[in-house]
């Protein structure tokens, strides 16, 4: 598996912000000395961005002109969004090329709709990518692991087809929707507490989905914020815990990639290299 290290994730910070520079340090330097590592630094095509956000998104995101509580905003943000959404296209450029790849990048995505910035994300990562995907015809399962649910990735590929969304999220939770399936998403809220017997009994129920739908590609939203260390969520796995997870989820033998989401807590390193340990069949 090729990890795609966006350095420039770690040029930007906002003081007391949980989003921060940190979390991509702590990631990288636990897996350095396991997986190749490729860094990115490349511009990409705007277009690509509009296929899926607004108009109106792209200019209030490039001139900072957006307001957002969770989600800080400066006209420096658009230079550090686009680069991690190139990233998540390069994972693609793999993905078609029958290679497994990892984003370690930020800003997240998972939360912008497709015409509104939020939850510390500006434009949806992986549903751009997803997005390139589908032009060439093919099916995409959107796996969405963060504890918190994606409603942008909703939001984008509500409706649409040769696309599912099927997300494992803790419920009460910002931002308060995932409560049911709709149309194409299927939702997993689980209550705060969950461990990891509860969460491989979900994965068994998302594996009967996959099968029916046999897609053509896996896309996984890692989030790291499901650990019980993490200080925005109440799930109770531990980082050894997601072995097992991307094990399973490997089992089912979709080729994949995976981009990075949240995760703001002590053990975020490990739990991510174990979890692209067993994706990547170790």
């Amino acid at each position: 598996m090729k990890v795609i290290y966006n350095f420039s994730s770690v040029k930007y910070e906002f003081s007391g912000h949980p989003e921060s520079p940190s979390r991509i340090k702590i990631i990288y330097e636990s897996l350095k000395d396991k997986f190749e590592i490729e860094e990115y630094s490349q511009g990409l095509d705007y277009e690509e961005i509009l296929k899926v956000h607004t108009r109106d998104l792209f200019e209030k995101v490039k001139n900072g002109e957006f307001i957002d509580y969770d989600t800080p905003n400066n006209k420096e943000m658009f230079r550090y969004a686009v680069l991690s959404v190139g990233s998540a296209l390069k994972c693609v450029e793999y993905l078609l090329k029958g290679e497994r790849s990892f984003s370690l990048s930020r800003p997240p995505g998972h939360h912008a709709l497709k015409d509104r910035a939020g939850g510390f994300c500006y434009f949806n990562n992986i549903g751009i990518a997803v997005n390139k995907i589908l032009e060439n015809g093919k099916k995409v399962l959107i796996l969405d692991l963060d504890v918190h649910h994606g409603n942008g990735t909703e939001d984008i590929f509500l409706d649409r087809e040769n696309v599912l969304y099927v997300s494992i999220h803790q419920s009460p939770l910002y931002p308060g929707t995932g409560l049911k399936n709709i149309s194409n998403s299927y939702n997993f809220p689980l209550p705060p507490g969950t461990d990891i017997k509860t969460y491989m009994e979900k994965l068994e129920e998302i594996e009967k989905i996959l099968k029916d739908f046999s897609p053509d590609y896996l896309a996984i939203s890692l989030g790291l914020d499901t650990l019980d260390t993490d200080p925005l969520g109440g799930f109770a796995l531990k980082w050894s815990d997601f072995y097992e997870i991307g094990k399973k989820i490997y089992s089912w033998g979709v080729p994949l990639f995976v981009v990075l989401e949240g995760g703001y807590g002590p053990d975020i390193g490990r739990a991510c290299r174990e979890f692209l340990r067993g994706v990547d069949g170790r």
